[in-house]
């Protein structure tokens, strides 16, 4: 049988996930941690969805196969174990190489590794005497229960003198923390991921024009992402022309772009795990007309005001708060709501075009884990901190909302990093302005 060979493209370098190992084992005390990946899942009949490893079991291994789970034993002598499939030269003809526990230990850095078979019988013991045990709790149904039959056996060997933790807490709360602030190399991934999406955007609008269709420009998108090595979308494509730019997850991206209309598209891909995401919203037809520039313009400036308000030590809601208050000076300008301005904001009118936040933690998920608030109040932002900016209009048609402004829907979205300094805008190759728009659009 001919011996399958390690994929060439396995170059990645695992000391950050060892080193976000060894934090974790510090916080985890005397504890120990079982952290899963993703279960495989069937789409119809035996055809599975493509494989996507859970986030957090990535984050800490860099290990891409399903059927594998980290445990961390805490303690005066911390180790790192992984359990994973055993080599199958026969599965590896139908299905691809496989590391197994031998080869996976010594690529990926843990101390130990062992057949995934091994798993329950060895998960007593490694239980037994520690204060508590870490999972994420409430993930996977079929995990939490044998994590409880594993915390069952030992309980019933506390005759023999055997210690039974004092219960489970989530692992989640602590590698949630971690991953707000990323590090040189997450940093790295993301900054060629927003750089093939906003490649991916500018070829969308070069290639929209009148009579086309939402998905032919949907199909520029995912080509690009995968031209240029993106492994999937990071999420479903927007590509929403005219009225259903105002649906705010429009995903069906099948109706014709019209002459006169504006398209907006909300598409970014993921690499190697982490996410991009990048909206623009263009006219059709290359053109904008005067209410379609006055309703941009306004979009524009009200994202300008919230990039600024991204710094270290801002609230994160400063931003939010920054753009909203552009908008709704906006909507009294443009006859949409009436002023004055502070009456529109505290009636919370404005929601009536402006519905949703300014923005989300961004990284190995595009809604990022992290909490947003610590102690009843807003968390203040840190450098390496990675967030989006998108503020949106949209204007559905009604009997007091000018005729001129109806069915337009305009969102622009910036990834952003927070930085020592400020900030640094990931996706500022995609064009943005009027003007850019405008050319890239006639071809230039």
């Amino acid at each position: 049988m001919t011996r399958l060979r390690t994929p060439k493209t396995v170059t990645a370098d695992f000391r950050a996930q060892i080193q976000r190992r060894k934090r974790l084992l510090r916080d985890i005390g005397d504890g120990v941690a079982f952290i899963p990946t993703a279960p495989e899942l069937l789409r119809n009949a035996d055809a599975h969805y493509p494989y996507r490893f859970d986030s957090h079991f990535w984050y800490l291994t860099g290990f891409a196969e399903p059927e594998a789970v980290l445990v961390l034993v805490g303690g005066k002598q911390p180790r790192t174990l992984l359990f994973c499939r055993e080599k199958n030269l026969e599965r590896e003809i139908w299905d691809g190489y496989r590391y197994g526990p031998r080869e996976a230990q010594k690529v990926f850095g843990v101390d130990d590794a062992y057949p995934i078979s091994a798993l329950d019988s060895m998960a007593a013991s490694l239980i037994a005497n520690r204060e508590q045990v870490w999972f994420p709790l409430g993930a996977q149904a079929g995990f939490d229960q044998q994590v409880t039959g594993w915390l069952n056996q030992v309980r019933g060997q506390v005759r023999t003198g055997v210690t039974a933790p004092r219960g489970f807490a989530d692992i989640r709360t602590l590698i949630d923390e971690m991953r707000l602030v990323k590090d040189r190399s997450e940093l790295r991934t993301m900054q060629r991921a927003a750089d093939i999406s906003a490649e991916a955007h500018i070829g969308a609008m070069a290639a929209t024009a009148p009579g086309r269709n939402e998905y032919e420009i949907e199909a520029e998108l995912l080509y690009a992402f995968r031209r240029h090595g993106a492994q999937a979308p990071a999420y479903t494509s927007i590509v929403a022309g005219g009225a259903n730019a105002c649906v705010l997850h429009y995903v069906s991206n099948n109706a014709p772009l019209r002459d006169g209309d504006l398209l907006l598209i909300d598409a970014g891909c993921e690499l190697d795990g982490y996410a991009s995401d990048i909206t623009r919203t263009f006219p059709v037809n290359g053109k904008f007309s005067g209410p379609q520039r006055d309703c941009y313009e306004l979009v524009l400036a009200a994202q300008e005001a919230a990039i600024r308000a991204v710094k270290p030590g801002a609230a994160f809601t400063a931003y939010h708060d920054a753009a909203l208050k552009i908008l709704a000076q906006g909507m009294i300008d443009l006859k949409l709501l009436k002023g004055p301005v502070a009456r529109v904001l505290e009636s919370g009118d404005f929601r009536r075009f402006y519905m949703h936040r300014t923005g989300h933690w961004l990284g190995l998920d595009v809604h990022d884990v992290g909490a947003y608030s610590a102690q009843s109040k807003p968390r203040k932002l840190a450098a390496g901190n990675v967030l989006t900016v998108e503020p949106g209009l949209y204007v559905r048609p009604g009997k007091d909302v000018p005729r001129h402004f109806w069915n337009i829907g305009i969102r622009i979205e910036d990834d952003v990093l927070v930085t020592a300094d400020g900030r640094s805008i990931l996706t500022d190759a995609t064009p943005k302005s009027i003007a850019d728009i405008e050319a890239v659009m006639a071809g230039a």
